[in-house]
């Protein structure tokens, strides 16, 4: 399966990384003497079921490494757009790529075994969206301070995950939803704004269970999909504030 990982973001000065980026890239924030993006990718090269990545909105002299090809391909201009046009390089070079792993540049605690779970989880099927969730419990057991958001359902609270298998011809599909939902994709009371006026009464009052969100937004974009719940709470402890940094740079620091 090829990878594409998303290493676009640059913080600017309101937003609460800033004063450790200073302008550059998120991606290339220095965690345990690496760039974050480089722990990222020293995950893929030991992953078996990866074979190719294309890597989103760095430069080639950016002095990273890969033990799989990499192609390098500019900023899009957004989070969707960066999602599309790895989507297109990939299949360019790839035409036989039917699903593509997207991958975050800020989760650098996961491992090659949490990104081949991930493959190995949605084999066997030929659904248009795999979305990665973690359990609060699981979440908050390994990472207690993260402080993460998490979506409150009738069965289960929940993050979202940023390792996703999705199929390449999906984000064609029902454009202006897409650009909707990765705008909200912050707040979970956004996103269920956008699915209309009853799924927002279901989600204020709790009524909605995960299987029953995963419905109505299938249904609403037509699209097949499903939750996949992981076990490594790693795959969602993406770094956006700067105790987040502190907690992921303790780890990776503890394993060098």
């Amino acid at each position: 399966m090829d990878a594409i990982v998303i290493a676009g973001g640059v913080p600017q000065p309101e937003e609460p990384l800033y004063e450790f980026t200073q302008g550059k890239p998120k991606a290339l924030l220095e965690v345990a003497g690496k760039p974050m993006v480089q722990w990222v990718l020293d995950a893929i090269s030991g992953s078996e079921a990866i074979d190719r990545v294309v890597l989103i909105s760095l430069p080639e002299d950016s002095g990273l490494e890969c033990s799989k090809p990499v192609t390098y391909l500019p900023d899009q201009g957004g989070l969707l757009e960066n999602v599309r046009g790895g989507i297109e390089k990939t299949v360019e070079i790839n035409p036989q790529a039917k699903h593509v792993l997207t991958v975050s540049s800020d989760i650098p605690t996961i491992n090659s075994e949490m990104i081949d779970w991930v493959v190995k989880e949605n084999a066997g099927t030929d659904l248009d969206l795999y979305y990665t969730v973690i359990p609060r419990d699981v979440m908050e057991a390994r990472f207690p301070e993260s402080n993460r958001t998490f979506t409150v359902l009738k069965d289960v609270e929940l993050c979202g995950g940023d390792v996703n298998m999705i199929r390449a011809s999906t984000v064609y599909a029902n454009v202006d939803l897409w650009d909707q939902i990765v705008a909200a994709r912050k707040s979970a009371f956004k996103q269920a704004a956008l699915l209309g006026y009853g799924n927002l009464l279901l989600f204020i009052s709790r009524q909605l269970t995960l299987q029953g969100a995963i419905e109505r937004v299938t249904k609403k974009m037509n699209i097949t999909g499903k939750a996949v719940i992981s076990p490594y709470a790693e795959l969602g402890m993406d770094v956006d504030k700067p105790h987040q940094l502190e907690i992921v740079r303790k780890e990776l620091a503890s394993k060098q």
